[in-house]
Formats: structure tokens, sequence, C-alpha cells
């Protein structure tokens, strides 16, 4: 007996074909690649962006360190973003 989980993701499947192809290696190897850019790119503004609220905090100013935190937290959403819909490009064969 199948699970609701395993039944829906059949209808799913059935609805979208495109999600039931498998990826080619070339695929597979450009989703790798995606995924180290972007934790570089990941990495790179968090470090600059860790090194403004180490500043802020020695500085004793919490209002920008806020700021800084609500910076970090917003370009890593973007970033994560742009990787996925990267992604999905790759997986849609575009």
């Amino acid at each position: 007996m199948k699970s609701a989980y395993e039944l829906a993701m059949e209808r799913l499947a059935k609805s979208d074909p495109d999600t039931a192809k498998p990826l080619t290696p070339e695929q597979k190897a450009r989703l790798a690649e995606i995924d180290q850019v972007f934790q570089g790119k990941i990495a790179e503004r968090e470090i600059f962006l860790r090194q403004k609220l180490d500043q802020a905090l020695a500085a004793g100013n919490a209002e920008e360190a806020e700021q800084v935190r609500r910076q970090i937290s917003a370009e890593k959403g973007r970033l994560e973003e742009e990787r996925e819909d990267e992604k999905e490009r790759v997986r849609r064969g575009r």
C-alpha cells in the first residue's frame, strides 16, 4: 500500500512530465558547478559582511549591527534563490 506522499508524487509526475526525465551527466556536472559557484559567492559576501558586523559591534553600534545582520540574511536568501533559479533552468534544459 502506498503512502499519501507517494501517491501525491506520482500525480505530480504525471502532471509535469519534465520532472520525470533523468538528468544527463552534463546537467549533473553543471548543477554541481552552480552549487560550487554560489557557495563561493555566499561565503564571500558573508565574510565581508561579518567584518562589517564585527566593526559595528566593536564600536558599540547595536543599530548598525542589527542592520548588517539583516543584510547578511537578505543577501544569503537572494543568492540561494538565484542558485535555485539557475539550477531549475539547467534541469529544464534551457
